[in-house]
């Protein structure tokens, strides 16, 4: 009998596979299961979840300064520090606790069946970008399939099931329905087609596990290893996600300017919008009163559209934080991806609704 079947070495990888999932659970219960019940009984009611983070009150975003970035910095790492405990918590200990060789099998395969089962773990995270990305860097260091951590990672936002209740309560089913279109295309379909920009070969099942009689347990203790990984996850991506989130804050009334009538669908609109939310960064379901606060001002659905899809799902804080877990050309092919279908989306809208 190798190691990878022995009786006490397959209930240690249960036992670790329960606790990761019991972790998961009581984390994203408290950050975001029981609220986003509370946000979705709010949005039903008031048909709003609260003001504009670029904006809050105001019309007009501030100009830039370092005010403004300060203001928006706090504002944000208020509104999701919790969440990012929870994905930097399972970042690390899905590299402990979760049997690698479980997570090749369904996982770190270059096929579809990896990427479904990748965005299917996605959609009841329903974490934001940014602290979904510890996750990612964790799925892809214990060995998952590019095509399946972006699936992951995308599902987390594009597929929210609790942000597709609050848009269908404050803006309409068709915005709704537009965002699951396009979620689908890129969770399954752009995500299993990236496997093919960066090729990887098959993990071997011995060479995880060594089919040894004399190998057994690891012999340094859990905490010691989940410690190491908790560090250098944190030390990672925590400075510069920071940084870039005060940048961003700072300038965001360069991206997102007063409003102009004259604008309506234009299709300059439609492309500056896709592209200002492709770079922002905000909390889960901050692109609806930020859509919302945009249209009462004259912004057309076009441009919302195109806005709704690409703020949440990708910015460029995540973007740094998973180069360390993938390369600069799948995230640049990503993000050129979600800018042609939240154009897309754009000119749909602009033409159904």
């Amino acid at each position: 009998m190798t190691t990878l079947h022995h009786p006490v070495w397959q209930r240690k990888k249960w036992i670790g596979f329960a606790v990761f999932l019991l972790i998961a659970a009581v984390g994203l219960y408290l950050v975001k299961w029981a609220p986003y019940y509370e946000k979705a009984i709010k949005a039903m009611a008031e048909h709003s979840i609260g003001p504009s983070i670029i904006s809050g009150e105001s019309a007009t975003v501030p100009a830039p300064s370092w005010n403004a970035a300060l203001s928006y910095s706090i504002d944000y790492f208020q509104a999701i520090w919790q969440a990012m405990i929870v994905g930097i918590v399972l970042g690390s200990l899905i590299q402990v606790l979760v049997p690698k060789d479980w997570l090749v099998r369904w996982l770190g395969r270059g096929t579809f069946k990896s990427t479904m089962v990748g965005g299917l773990c996605g959609m009841p995270s329903m974490m934001c970008t940014c602290c979904a990305a510890p996750v990612v860097v964790g799925m892809r260091k214990s060995q998952s399939s590019i095509g399946a951590a972006i699936a992951y990672w995308m599902s987390n936002t594009a597929l929210n099931p609790a942000v597709l209740v609050f848009m269908a309560f404050i803006l309409s089913w068709k915005f709704v329905l537009l965002r699951v279109l396009l979620g689908l295309v890129l969770v399954f379909g752009v995500s299993h087609l990236l496997n093919r920009l960066a090729p990887e070969k098959g993990v071997e099942m011995e060479k995880i596990i060594p089919p040894s009689r004399e190998q057994t347990l690891p012999q340094t203790p859990f905490i010691h290893r989940w410690w190491k990984q908790l560090k250098g996850l944190t030390l990672a991506i925590v400075p510069a996600y920071i940084i870039t989130v005060f940048i961003l804050g700072g300038v965001r009334a360069w991206l997102f300017p007063a409003i102009d009538p004259d604008w309506g669908n234009s299709p300059l609109a439609i492309i500056g919008f896709a592209l200002a939310g492709m770079l922002f960064v905000i909390p889960t379901a901050g692109e609806i009163p930020i859509a919302q606060t945009l249209m009462a001002a004259g912004l057309g659905a076009g441009p919302a559209a195109a806005l709704i899809f690409t703020l949440p799902v990708i910015s460029l804080p995540s973007a740094i934080m998973v180069s360390r877990a993938l390369p600069w050309r799948v995230i640049a092919a990503l993000a050129g991806m979600i800018l042609l279908l939240g154009i897309l989306g754009g000119f749909v809208a602009t033409a159904w609704f």
